[in-house]
């Protein structure tokens, strides 16, 4: 069982040190604790899957059991989980949302190529998008084109992390997210990226991974109605974090084979500071 059902959802969210985690202190105090235990929730579920000490049929049958949970919406005496089947009745979003996002956790349980696009954007719906349609609920938002924000900057974020991880998720897992029919058209195989092999053809690759994530950003700013964006300051926090890690991966030629490309702590540390003092500003 993963070690995460033992905290509480504060616990959690400070063991994880996330950007998200810190970037809900933009929030006010009852939503940023809703948002913490759908944090947790989360958190629990990519736990079981990532657990390399647990058999692959125990991670499935721990992440059916969850699922039956959050779905059913009924106390089982866990601080997290009881706390998160209560967010659908509170919020009114379909207790079915979070039942996806266990789907789409335990997808990554059998599944490790994506053939094409579409394949891969209905994973992403799943582990990202869903994740932003709960998030925006618990935000507050007001305008219904809100919900196509927050779906587009989901995919903006995961082809983004996708694309970050290239390098780890090959040497770790033998993992390959990126399309195989976009290896295809320019000409890189996989055991290329299994092998971390650098070249031209993976640089142009790239870039077209870049160009469609670069898109969904653009789509999520042009699709968040000015009435929302004062609710929307967390997740804007994690675009502005985001975009420029996907900018500086293209900058610095997609090094995704010696490393994760990171912000300078200053830069990000700049980011959090500019976006708490809008969220502290907007409270007055």
């Amino acid at each position: 069982m993963s070690e995460s059902y033992q905290l509480s959802s504060a616990e959690i969210a400070k063991r994880a040190k996330s950007n998200l985690a810190i970037a809900l202190s933009c929030l006010p105090k009852e939503r940023r604790e809703d948002m913490i235990s759908f944090y947790a929730f989360c958190r629990i579920a990519d736990d079981i899957a990532d657990n390399l000490e647990t058999p692959a049929d125990e991670k499935k049958r721990q992440l059916d059991d969850l699922r039956k949970i959050v779905t059913n919406g009924e106390a089982v005496g866990n601080s997290v989980l009881d706390e998160v089947v209560q967010l659908s009745p509170k919020y009114g979003f379909p207790r079915a949302w979070l039942g996806e996002i266990v789907d789409g956790v335990a997808t990554d349980l059998d599944q490790v190529r994506y053939e094409t696009l579409d394949d891969l954007l209905a994973y992403c719906y799943k582990v990202a998008c869903v994740v932003g349609l709960v998030s925006i609920e618990i935000f507050g938002h007001r305008h219904p084109d809100t919900k196509n924000y927050a779906v587009n900057l989901g995919y903006a974020l995961q082809i983004t992390n996708i694309m970050r991880d290239v390098g780890e998720d090959a040497a770790e897992g033998g993992r390959i997210y990126l399309p195989l029919e976009d290896l295809e058209r320019f000409g890189v195989t996989e055991k290329e990226i299994l092998e971390g092999r650098h070249s031209d053809r993976f640089v142009r690759l790239m870039d077209a991974q870049y160009g469609r994530a670069k898109q969904f950003y653009q789509q999520a700013n042009e699709s968040l109605p000015t009435v929302d964006k004062p609710f929307m300051l967390p997740s804007e926090m994690m675009a502005k974090i985001y975009s420029e890690i996907l900018h500086k991966l293209k900058r610095t030629g997609y090094p995704v084979f010696s490393g994760r490309c990171r912000l300078h702590p200053m830069r990000k540390a700049a980011i959090l500071t500019t976006y708490m003092l809008r969220g502290w500003i907007a409270r007055f």
